[in-house]
């Protein structure tokens, strides 16, 4: 028979916000941003799974065993063969729910690499390990494998199950993220996908989706024309009309924007610091609803994990 977890082992995750597609990498392409949600697990006397939520998601998202983080953890187990433990969930959010920054996939990575550090003396996983369970969750890779890796991933479903490459991004690409009031329904924007697209489409994306690789990588001065997309972005401009309005001034005043994974936030990948400033500002002052500017970093770490041992029991005197 397994022996229990020991009461009092902890861990703490920390997950970057992903930000996916970014224009012509429809379902491919994903960037982890230095915006975070820290997870701090711990095991428990009392059976069943309690989660605590700060910040984002607060009085709103359940706070027992059907939390997302929470499904994260116990499909983990689950897969290992091993029992779930008494648990508290401590989560302290600042990703966005709902606009398009990999809220549920950092949920799910937070889970999956808290459930692997509790159990890290029992069973050994690889990062593959954790992409497959995070992408089974999840549906698709392009978010979790930027939050489980860092940088810019490419992430593929191959025979053998989901795959990604991490890649370095240029110094001098800065992030620009402009989040709105509302929310987007990721199944939402999916639905409004036709089944197949032109030939002449998916010749013109696959082009600028090699293109954006070199962009991001090594050219960044390409960044505008390499952000171009026919696959997605205006088959889903209905259901978020400001969002396209605003790429296009964006773009018509030479601002390399796409809509941030199914929206309805705006990326905007700046090849000189400066120019997210300026960016930003044509927001500010074109908008019809308040729109708040987040500047992150390109986060290079992933899903980083920190543990710490039960509490040692002193022998009765």
């Amino acid at each position: 028979m397994t022996e229990p977890l020991p009461i009092g082992r902890q861990v703490t995750v920390e997950v970057p916000a992903t930000t996916a597609n970014l224009g012509p990498g429809f379902d491919t392409l994903g960037l982890a941003l230095s915006v975070y949600d820290r997870l701090t697990v711990t095991v428990t006397e009392e059976p069943g799974v309690r989660v605590d939520v700060h910040g984002v998601g607060e009085g709103e998202v359940p706070t027992d065993a059907s939390n997302l983080v929470a499904q994260a953890v116990a499909e983990l187990f689950a897969e290992m063969g091993e029992p779930l433990p008494g648990l508290l969930l401590d989560a302290t959010n600042t990703i966005p729910h709902g606009r398009g920054l990999g809220s549920s996939g950092a949920a799910i990575v937070s889970g999956v690499v808290a459930a692997a550090g509790l159990l890290e003396d029992r069973v050994t996983l690889d990062g593959d390990r954790l992409l497959a369970v995070a992408t089974r969750m999840e549906g698709h890779p392009d978010n979790v494998a930027p939050a489980l890796f860092g940088g810019l991933t490419i992430a593929w479903t191959g025979p053998e199950g989901p795959q990604h490459k991490q890649l370095l991004v240029h110094r001098s690409v800065s992030p620009l993220v402009l989040v709105p009031d509302h929310t987007m329904s990721t199944a939402l924007a999916r639905s409004l996908q036709p089944a197949s697209v032109p030939h002449e489409d998916a010749i013109f994306n696959v082009s600028r989706s090699a293109l954006l690789i070199a962009a991001l990588i090594q050219s960044p001065e390409l960044l505008l024309v390499a952000t171009e997309d026919r696959l997605h972005q205006s088959y889903r401009a209905s259901a978020m009309p400001e969002t396209d309005r605003l790429i296009g001034l964006l773009r018509a005043a030479g601002h390399a924007a796409v809509v941030s994974g199914a929206g309805p936030s705006i990326l905007v990948l700046s090849a000189d610091p400066s120019q997210r400033l300026k960016a930003a500002q044509l927001v500010a002052d074109q908008a019809d609803q308040h729109w708040t500017a987040l500047l992150p970093a390109v986060d290079f770490k992933g899903a980083t994990l920190r543990k710490r041992s039960a509490p040692a029991v002193s022998a009765p005197s």
